[in-house]
Formats: structure tokens, C-alpha cells, sequence
């Protein structure tokens, strides 16, 4: 917690503003776990900043769904129920679909370069077993196919889900063999979008995502059984 601002001060914009994105990506990263309880005060001496500026932070975080506030008790970071996953993969896979059935019509020779780029990127971090750095670069990977769907409605839909897609990335990505199968499955998709294949490139978008959702679930029921030996 206490590298959380680092760097960050030197940008203009408003402090609360700074320590808002800082525990929101302490979040999104795992940092701070899901159950953990958010102390203003502690918070406040460990980024070297006074209260007011972190139960701002905390309000904010609250209204965005990833604090949750219990009476008498204090703030939480928000756990996600399998039905707030479900949810979300659910709504995931139909933009993911659509984007690449647009990006088959859509995208322009320099944007499939990039994606070609961008698989290499992939495939160096999975050989070098690089989940932080992998992580950045799958965003850039979809990013650049909502781009080419040429569809800013679509863009902003998803760019409003980005926040709860990046806290998933981490743990989907971070399943043993996910990296590989990750690279696999973005190599396919490319080659889909570059024969102009609607049709395959749709159930390629539409099985990545199920696939990070599998993934995603099975981490958490390893960690409810992990949970559960430790108690017993």
C-alpha cells in the first residue's frame, strides 16, 4: 500500500481524484482483496495524504459497485458474487461478439498489423510466464477490436464495463495454462478477422470469453475449497 501513489502525484489532477484511481487499481490488481476492510485513517497515513481526500475516494468507489458499506462495521472492498461474474461475462461475450463480426467488415490493413504485433507481445510474456505485463497487453489486443468495429456506442458500452473486465482479466489470466490457451485463442481470432469470416469470428470472440469465464470460476471454487480445508 504504501508504493500506491507512487508517481501518481506528479499529474494536475485534483488529490482525490489521484487517490481514487490509486485504490481502484489496488482493487482491480488484487492488492487490496475483496473482504478487506478500508480504514481511512490507516489509508490516509500510508499514502501520505489527509482523510478527506480518501472518504471521497471511498464514496466514489462505493457508487462504482467496488466498496460495499456496512453499518457500524465501515467500508469493504467489494466481493463478487458468481452472479456478478456471470453477469458481467454474459453481457462480455455479446459485445466481444459483435465487435468482431464488425471488425471482420471494418478493420483497415493497419489495424491488422497491430493485432499482429500485439500476438507477439502475447506470446513473449507468456514465454516469459509475464501475467502483469500480459495483462496490458490482452487490453491493448481487444481494444484495438473494438476500434476497428467503427462503432463508438459500442466502444463507450464496453469502456463502461472496463473497470469490473480488468479486476476479472487478472484472475482468469492468472489460472494455470490460461496465458497459453489466451494466445491461442487471439491467434485464431486474428486469422478469422483477416479471411473476413463473420460468421467464425464471432464464435471464436464468443469462445474466448467463455473460456476466461471458466477459468475465472474455477479459481474461485479452488479458492472456496481451499477456504474450507483451512477451517476444517
Amino acid at each position: 500500500m504504501k508504493n500506491l501513489l507512487s508517481g501518481k502525484l506528479e499529474n494536475y489532477k485534483p488529490l482525490r481524484e489521484i487517490v481514487f484511481e490509486a485504490l481502484r487499481e489496488a482493487i482491480i490488481n488484487g492488492q487490496l482483496k475483496a473482504g478487506e476492510r478500508l480504514m481511512e485513517v490507516q489509508l490516509a497515513e500510508e499514502m501520505g495524504v489527509s482523510r478527506t481526500p480518501v472518504r471521497e475516494a471511498i464514496r466514489k468507489l462505493e457508487l462504482e459497485g467496488f466498496v460495499v458499506m456496512i453499518p457500524r462495521k465501515g467500508a469493504y472492498v467489494a466481493d463478487l458474487s458468481t452472479k456478478d461474474i456471470a453477469d458481467v461475462f454474459e453481457i462480455r461475450s455479446a459485445l466481444e461478439s459483435l465487435a468482431a463480426a464488425l471488425a471482420c467488415e471494418r478493420i483497415t490493413e493497419e489495424e491488422l498489423d497491430e493485432l499482429e504485433r500485439l500476438l507477439i507481445k502475447v506470446a513473449d510474456c507468456v514465454a516469459a510466464d509475464d501475467l502483469e505485463t500480459l495483462i496490458e497487453v490482452d487490453t491493448q489486443f481487444h481494444d484495438v477490436l473494438y476500434r476497428a468495429s467503427r462503432n463508438d456506442r459500442l466502444v463507450q458500452i464496453i469502456n463502461n464495463l472496463r473497470e469490473q473486465i480488468q479486476r476479472f482479466r487478472t484472475t482468469s489470466l492468472g489460472t494455470p495454462g490460461r496465458m497459453r490457451e489466451t494466445l491461442e485463442e487471439h491467434k485464431q481470432l486474428v486469422e478469422a478477422i483477416t479471411a473476413r469470416n463473420v460468421e467464425l469470428a464471432q464464435r471464436l470472440a464468443q469462445e474466448h470469453i467463455e473460456n476466461a469465464e471458466n477459468r475465472m470460476m474455477e479459481a474461485i471454487r479452488e479458492e472456496m475449497r481451499s477456504s474450507s480445508g483451512k477451517k476444517a
